[in-house]
C-alpha cells in the first residue's frame, strides 16, 4: 500500500505506477511488470468523494455554526478547497486500489468460453 501511495510499482516499488497524473503506464521500467491489465474503474473516485465530503461537510457546517459567515465566503472558500482536495488525493487513492488489486491477484471479469 505505501507503493500505491508513493506511485510506485505495486512488485518492485521502484517503478513509475502514472506516466501522467492518472494514467496507468504500461509496464514498469525495473521489473517489467504489466501494469496495462489493472484497472480500478472508479473505485478511487468514489472513494474521494466520500472522505473529502465528508471532511468538507463537517468543516463548513462548524464553520457555519461558530462564525456565521455570510454565503459569499462559503462559496469562495469551500469551493476552491473541495476542488484541490479532490485533485489531491485522486492519485494516491489510486495508486493504492491498483497496489491492493496486484497484491490480491484480482482479475477483470472475463467471458472466455
Amino acid at each position: 500500500m505505501l507503493a500505491g501511495l508513493a506511485g510506485r510499482c505495486p512488485q518492485c516499488g521502484e517503478g513509475h505506477l502514472f506516466s501522467g497524473f492518472l494514467t496507468v503506464s504500461g509496464a514498469c521500467e525495473a521489473c517489467s511488470l504489466n501494469l496495462a491489465e489493472a484497472d480500478p474503474g472508479d473505485g478511487a473516485s468514489v472513494f474521494v468523494i466520500l472522505v473529502v465530503g465528508i471532511v468538507i461537510g463537517f468543516a463548513m457546517l462548524f464553520t457555519e455554526f461558530t462564525l456565521h459567515p455570510p454565503v459569499w465566503v462559503h462559496v469562495v472558500v469551500w469551493m476552491p478547497l473541495t476542488g484541490l482536495l479532490c485533485l489531491g488525493l485522486m492519485r494516491p487513492f489510486k495508486g493504492v486500489l491498483l497496489a491492493l488489486q496486484f497484491h490480491n491477484h484480482a482479475a477483470q471479469a472475463r467471458n472466455d468460453d
